[in-house]
């Protein structure tokens, strides 16, 4: 994948009023992961391993039912994180996060999937690359981890507009760095709010990306989505292999690296 340019800097200012109306395709993908159902049902089927679900920031585990419903329709046991609304990005948070996580390890005694949404997908990587013996594999939807804006500066930004502090203190990072276990990014081009290089994850024996057509707020519930999700998990531990896009997969899954 090709760095960002100062000219994509500013495709992203030119393009940013068109992307940001995209965002009403949300509506359109919940109706078409209900229509899809039938089609999603096919997906490989869990082991009954623990998924340990992220949301967006200002969402919380209402606005990730619908895939956590999923996952535990193919037998995982999806699981909220209980922590109420993601307000931002704190170091308490993202040790309540830590301990979620060693809650669920020790109950199940297996290792957990991460799958986190937008800033969701960022405490995700956060606490894989601190517990990586408890953590099975991480898939980010939509997380900005690198790139420009940093999360640092978005962070800032969030603080000057709202007049609360928000962030992580500097022994969390560098977030670009990836977790030592099996990491998937998942993304789109048209992203009305997060700009998709920022999730764009470094090439690796065990990392990917697989790009999808979405909103961001749509991310949680597109069908493409939940299939490629669904795919990832299916994947037996010790044996992960990168997303197969060959065969009429090709037609649903750009090539990221085009």
């Amino acid at each position: 994948m090709m760095p960002a340019t100062p000219d994509d800097h500013w495709w992203f200012k030119l393009t940013a009023p068109v992307r940001l109306a995209l965002e009403g395709r949300v509506g359109w993908e919940c109706g078409a992961m209900l229509a899809a159902r039938p089609l999603l049902d096919l997906a490989p089927r869990g082991d009954g391993h623990p998924v340990l679900v992220f949301p967006q920031m200002f969402g919380g585990d209402l606005t990730t039912q619908p895939l956590r419903a999923y996952l535990q329709g193919l037998g995982y046991r999806a699981e909220p994180w209980r922590l109420g609304v993601n307000p931002g990005p704190s170091d308490q948070l993202l040790e309540a996060c830590q301990a979620r996580l060693q809650e669920l390890h020790r109950e199940h005694r297996r290792r957990v999937s991460l799958v986190g949404w937008s800033l969701g997908g960022l405490y995700a990587r956060e606490i894989a690359k601190a517990s990586p013996a408890a953590v099975r594999l991480v898939i980010t939807l939509g997380t900005p981890f690198t790139g420009k804006p940093s999360p640092a500066e978005i962070w800032q930004m969030s603080a000057r507009l709202t007049g609360e502090p928000m962030g992580l203190t500097e022994r969390h990072g560098p977030f670009e760095r990836t977790p030592p276990v099996p990491t998937t990014s998942i993304y789109s081009r048209s992203d009305g709010i997060v700009p998709w290089r920022c999730s764009v994850e470094r090439p690796g024996p065990t990392t990917e990306n697989i790009e999808i057509e979405s909103s961001h707020l749509g991310l949680a519930v597109n069908p493409l989505v939940l299939y490629a999700i669904a795919d990832r998990l299916a994947q037996p531990e010790g044996g992960w292999r990168p997303f197969d896009r060959r065969g009429p997969r090709g037609w649903f899954y750009a090539d990221p690296e085009r």
